[in-house]
């Protein structure tokens, strides 16, 4: 699905078809909300833009224009190398551009959270409040080897329903819940047979890239909120240091109860965490 604004009416529609994606880039994104502070959210590797849908909605509800977005190689947005932080960020910049939106509140979750993080060391000045979601500046080592085997592993031309794709992937991850989020991403094209959301083939040979470092030679400013989970060891204590580094007007919330999805697993508490962030940084 593809969303654009009526020059005549200025109101928003959206194509199920699929659009002749040249250079530029135009990334495929959901508006919630048609007037208040607008503030992007940027979703994590294998993810897409429905996966914050309802957070979205909550968020629009305090008066703020919410928009959704689905990064390059994932969700509806072109399916086109590179696959690095400042690609990613370059194609933030350009859909700010293009929709005429100025100094928003970023957010971006793990692989978001790195986009953002990068958007703000190449366009600082650009934007009012950065909201990183447990994740660092720090560089990651590869943690996603098994389930990407795994993805490789269903033989999508020929899988017949979403339970034989789920069996197979069971073999090399077995919680349920993050089955479920990855097939997600599994849908049934138009002509028969399935398909994925994310460009799968790339993902697998750059997947290197979605930990690397952001660095800066000048620190920024900006108000920033680093928001972890609990459970999750993305983010450590002995992190903050660097993080405060790159980032000197940032802080550190902790969510209990939550591990690396922090907006899934606890909804209310990153909302209000969230929100508790703006009222004070806006």
């Amino acid at each position: 699905m593809v969303y654009y604004r009526s020059a005549v009416s200025g109101r928003w529609s959206a194509v199920k078809k699929t659009l002749p994606f040249n250079n530029p880039m135009q990334l495929n994104f959901k508006q919630i909300g048609d007037t208040g502070k607008p503030l992007i959210i940027l979703h994590g590797v294998f993810g897409f833009l429905d996966n914050w849908l309802t957070i979205g909605k909550t968020i629009s509800e305090h008066g703020y224009r919410v928009y959704l977005v689905d990064q390059r190689n994932h969700g509806r947005s072109p399916h086109e190398a590179p696959l690095n932080f400042p690609t990613l960020a370059a194609d933030l910049k350009e859909l700010l551009d293009h929709q005429n939106i100025e100094s928003p509140i970023l957010i971006g979750h793990s692989m978001g959270g790195k986009t953002v993080m990068e958007y703000a060391v190449i366009y600082p000045g650009t934007f009012d409040a950065l909201v990183v979601v447990d994740i660092g500046p720090k560089a990651y080592p590869i943690h996603h080897t098994k389930i990407l085997k795994g993805l490789n592993a269903i033989p999508i031309d020929q899988i017949e329903n979403r339970n034989q794709a789920d069996e197979i992937l069971s073999e090399y991850e077995p919680l349920l819940g993050v089955r479920q989020f990855l097939l997600k991403n599994l849908y049934r094209k138009d002509e028969g047979g399935f398909a994925w959301r994310f460009n799968l083939p790339l993902l697998t040979t750059d997947m290197a890239n979605v930990g690397a470092q952001i660095k800066s030679d000048a620190p920024i400013d900006t108000p920033t909120l680093f928001m972890r989970g609990e459970n999750s060891n993305y983010v450590l204590d002995e992190d903050l240091e660097g993080m405060l580094d790159l980032f000197p007007n940032a802080q550190l919330k902790t969510i209990e109860g939550a591990g690396h999805w922090v907006q899934a697993e606890q909804p209310k508490a990153f909302v209000s965490t969230l929100l508790e962030f703006l009222n004070g940084a806006i």
